[in-house]
């Protein structure tokens, strides 16, 4: 699969030919470092790990946070380490995932969380937003895989299935279409099927 790291910019509209407004998100696609080249007779298979430059996951072959990823890149391309990669590797019409950590919520109540419903509200009832019973009495314990009140957001998400819909080689930016994880300013990673 190619690929790119790249940073979510903003959301915007496109217009079609027939008239109706569709939902973009536009990424700045910096030219990606080639930092390490996996071949097929040292690896097993071939792919580049890939970094967005003057970023700390550059440094090394860091390959826990969004910065720097590994692709599987077709083996007749011909890449060093120090070589960049660029928007090039994608054209208007492919279909592509892109992978990024949801906005943070904090911590939220069962009833945001899960989508519970409230308790009475009135008639001396005082358990409005409350989540009700946890477990029954036979079992003094509370079962794993609960749903209870707890941290919300901040998890990778991919979404499949996304629509190229434009490329500015010129400005390294990319327009994908309908709606991508993460806030602003935040790495995603775009890989091509």
């Amino acid at each position: 699969m190619k690929g790119l790291v790249a940073k979510k910019i903003s959301m915007s509209q496109a217009i079609l030919e027939d008239g109706r407004a569709k939902a973009i998100t536009i990424l700045q696609a910096t030219p990606n470092l080639v930092t390490q080249v996996k071949t097929e007779e040292k690896d097993g298979y071939f792919a580049l790990q890939l970094t967005l430059p003057k970023t700390k996951g550059g440094r090394g072959h860091v390959s826990r946070n969004l910065a720097t990823r590994e692709f599987r890149f077709p083996s007749d391309i011909e890449l060093k380490a120090g070589d960049s990669v660029g928007v090039d590797v994608f054209e208007v019409g492919d279909t592509v995932q892109v992978t990024g950590k949801t906005k943070g919520k904090g911590f939220q109540g069962t009833i945001k969380r899960h989508n519970f419903s409230r308790g009475p509200e009135t008639h001396g009832h005082d358990h409005h937003r409350q989540p009700g019973s946890i477990g029954a009495m036979g079992m003094p314990r509370v079962e794993k895989g609960r749903r209870m009140a707890g941290h919300m957001g901040a998890t990778m998400v991919t979404v499949r299935n996304l629509k190229v819909v434009a490329v500015d080689k010129e400005n390294n930016l990319i327009a994908i279409s309908g709606a991508l994880p993460g806030a602003n300013n935040q790495l995603v990673i775009v890989k091509k099927k």
